[in-house]
């Protein structure tokens, strides 16, 4: 199966299709997590519901396969950890 193939030329197509997909889900986790830190640490009100929102990310990319459980579990934990210190 090379890439002068169909099948291969539409395997580079499908490829970079869920390559961007991926990007885009891995930074609405970033971005949230970013949101619910900044939070956090400026002792806001809403953190609670920023933090929420960014472990309900987090477990949506899981879901999809984008990111490892255990690297999911790790990053919840240390947040749920900020928001309780």
């Amino acid at each position: 199966m090379g890439i002068r193939t169909k099948s291969g030329i539409k395997r580079v197509r499908q490829s970079k299709k869920r390559r961007a997909r991926n990007i885009a889900a891995k930074k609405v986790v970033k971005t949230a997590l970013k949101a619910a830190e900044r939070a956090i640490k400026a002792k806001s009100a809403d953190a609670k519901d920023l933090v929420k929102k960014a472990i309900s990310a987090i477990d949506k990319t899981v879901e999809r396969g984008i990111l490892h459980k255990n690297k999911a579990a790790r990053v919840k934990s240390r947040l749920t950890k900020k928001l309780k210190a």
